[in-house]
């Protein structure tokens, strides 16, 4: 076990951590963790088996003289979201995460920590050799690729289980349980790019936006974190006047993370270079005031660039570019008028790449009501078409409806008041859970969703509560063993 992680409890499933953390397991690249959980169920004789997608059920005994309980489901997802900060040196699809600790937080060196949901999964493994666990017969449910598009649970096969009662441990809040979730779509639009040729007398220059926190694009969207790819386009708009040529654009690395930074290389006269230079400096002080709350870490640079630009966007294409940016909404569009706090819709410009002779753009809609999910899809849908893209939204995924007469609900919550002395808070999400999935294939599934204390997931910034981990795996062993008494 890593050696930061010395000392901690339950030791058990740090250990677990430990081990899942030092393998690689990019979204929709799970090959080596798959590998190691089979190879870690079969030493510990658990019997399983595996989907053509990939997906992984273990049937784990039941405590001697509990063979009769109900069949109870754990479930998490083996992938993790790949994000560094631009100074890290780290192959996401080789290198070991790098763990380190701060008091009672763990983190990672400079890149996504993977405790959502490598905690969770750990959690479920350690109940194994666990000699203080009382329980029922488990399936524990390991999920592929849950952070790029839900496909592992999208395709489960049907009969892949055969419990009614379901434990996600996917969730990143200590005292809560989780109750539904919001469902989701994604907007991409795909422009053909016009050019032309790049005056040989221009110099070069990068235009950077850093500093931003990100994050989740539906835990974090309420929080006005700066968007970088839309602070970009601010930036191009405010250089309007200069006359300026645009050749790349570069932003966002994934669907359901709110850009942290984004690039553009563009190409200026020098007669206009320091009116250039003044121009985003005004910016970056006014912007900054904008967020200096909220993300105070931003920064906005001009930097000369040694990049060689043979051709960049004709004036007509890049101004139609930055509008279609400018007009995109992001961020909350309406709140939940049955759950306090709760966002129901959101939006998020999620990515922007330069690929060849083509431009693509990428983002993301999330609701708990299907049709406001529709409405605000076919407003960026909207946008782009206006604005001439070849546009396309997929299917997306389900919600998950509250069941507060939920069973497992119930016995969470009489477990939570008996261990902590206090109510439990009832919440629902504005994220997509495999809850949602999984029930729409499963109708009637009783299923209740709580973890530890998770900050900043989808971002360099993520850590996780080191005393919340201890919390989420009594409380998991006490509704366990609940549900095996009382049967």
């Amino acid at each position: 076990m890593s050696g930061v992680l010395n000392g901690l409890e339950p030791i058990i499933l740090w250990e677990r951590f430990s081990e899942i953390a030092n393998i690689p397991r990019p979204s929709k690249k799970e090959g080596k963790i798959r590998e190691h959980l089979r190879n870690l169920l079969n030493g510990l004789n658990i019997n399983f088996k595996e989907d053509k997608v990939g997906n992984i059920v273990a049937n784990v005994p039941a405590t001697p003289g509990y063979e009769n309980a109900p069949i109870v489901i754990l479930q998490g997802h083996v992938d993790m979201v790949c994000e560094k900060n631009n100074e890290i040196d780290h192959d996401f699809e080789n290198d070991p995460i790098k763990l380190i600790r701060d008091g009672d937080w763990l983190s990672a060196d400079g890149t996504t920590l993977g405790s959502d949901n490598g905690v969770g999964v750990a959690a479920a493994l350690a109940l194994i050799t666990d000699p203080n666990a009382v329980h029922g017969p488990l399936e524990i449910l390991m999920t592929i690729d849950e952070e790029t598009g839900l496909t592992g649970a999208s395709n489960l096969e049907s009969g892949f289980f055969s419990g009614r009662t379901l434990i996600n441990l996917d969730s990143e809040e200590d005292g809560a349980f989780y109750v539904g979730c919001s469902g989701g779509v994604d907007t991409v639009a795909e422009f053909d790019i016009d050019w032309a040729s790049n005056r040989e007398s221009n110099k070069n220059y990068k235009l950077v936006v850093t500093g931003l926190k990100g994050g989740h694009s539906g835990l974090d969207i309420h929080t006005d974190r700066g968007n970088a790819i839309k602070i970009l386009s601010r930036s191009l708009n405010a250089l309007a006047g200069t006359g300026y040529s645009l050749a790349v654009l570069e932003g966002g690395n994934l669907r359901n993370a709110i850009p942290r930074e984004a690039e553009a290389i563009i190409s200026i006269d020098p007669s206009n270079e320091k009116n250039a230079i003044q121009i985003v400096e005004n910016f970056q002080e006014d912007v900054f005031n904008e967020y200096e709350t909220s993300d105070g870490g931003l920064k906005i640079t001009l930097q000369a660039s040694d990049i060689n630009v043979e051709k960049v966007f004709t004036s007509d294409f890049r101004n139609k570019i930055i509008n279609t940016l400018l007009a995109l909404p992001h961020g909350v569009i309406a709140m939940s008028h049955d759950i306090p706090d709760l966002v129901e819709t959101s939006t998020n410009v999620a990515t922007i790449h330069t690929e060849g002779d083509l431009l693509k753009l990428g983002t993301s809609q999330r609701s708990s009501i299907n049709s406001a999910i529709q409405y605000i899809a076919n407003n960026v849908r909207a946008i782009f078409s206006l604005a001439g893209a070849r546009v396309e939204t997929n299917d997306g995924y389900p919600g998950w409806k509250p069941n507060l007469d939920s069973s497992i609900l119930r016995t969470s919550k009489e477990v939570f008041k008996e261990i902590f002395n206090k109510e439990p808070a009832i919440k629902a999400i504005h994220a997509g859970l495999e809850c949602g999935i999984l029930e729409a294939k499963n109708p009637g599934l009783d299923m209740v969703s709580f973890g530890p204390t998770i900050e900043g997931a989808h971002s360099p910034d993520e850590r996780v509560n080191i005393k919340t981990v201890e919390k989420f795996y009594d409380l998991l062993k006490g509704i366990l063993k609940r549900v095996a008494e009382n049967n």
